[in-house]
């Protein structure tokens, strides 16, 4: 394709364009109106939704104001479990919340694309399904102003410390200082 061509037909898709780009808009709208719905009307329109995330169980969701909330979400809560989110909270495209117990992310946790951050595991039991086999849950705490990288997994009984760095594919098993930076699988400390 020539340059012109392309010229003339980005020139001609252009008002397309711009409908769509305010169509987007009404989407997002549609979003928020959504999940405010299935909140019973908890969400703060300070909060920006850019794709309804997909909800389970409970529902037993708490949110803060200015969060910014990307497409792909999966927010899970079952038995007593509950997800709280305070102020200024970014849960990237993709992220999994989980809770059987408590997952609590403080003012200005960032969470990158992929993550999941699960505070059950099922019972091991010698007969029957593992599918039935119930849970057991120990909360989750990110601290304020951590940053969890891109596809971290973070497992139940952990507690994020203020300000630390978990690097991106990192799996926590144990607690992180504050203002550590962490890596790996298992995720160690390299850096405080």
């Amino acid at each position: 394709m020539s340059y012109l061509l392309k010229k003339i037909l980005v020139k001609t898709l252009q008002p397309i364009a711009a409908l769509t780009n305010k169509l987007e808009a009404c989407s997002r709208l549609w979003a928020s109106a959504r999940f405010n719905s299935a909140l019973h009307g908890n969400l703060h329109p300070s909060v920006v939704v850019l794709g309804t995330p997909e909800l389970h169980g409970t529902k037993n969701i708490v949110l803060g104001k200015n969060l910014y909330l990307y497409r792909d979400l999966y927010l899970e809560t079952q038995e007593a479990g509950q997800i709280a989110m305070g102020d200024e909270v970014v849960l990237s495209r993709g992220v999994h919340l989980v809770a059987f117990a408590a997952i609590t992310l403080e003012d200005g946790v960032m969470i990158g694309e992929y993550s999941s951050l699960r505070d059950a595991n099922h019972r091991i039991i010698s007969d029957g399904s593992m599918r039935h086999s119930g849970h057991v849950g120990q909360p989750i705490v990110v601290r304020r102003n951590a940053w969890i990288g891109r596809g971290v997994t973070i497992l139940g009984g952990v507690t994020i410390g203020e300000g630390a760095v978990i690097g991106a594919n990192a799996v926590v098993t144990k607690d992180i200082p504050a203002g550590a930076v962490a890596v790996g699988i298992p995720a160690r400390v390299i850096k405080t």
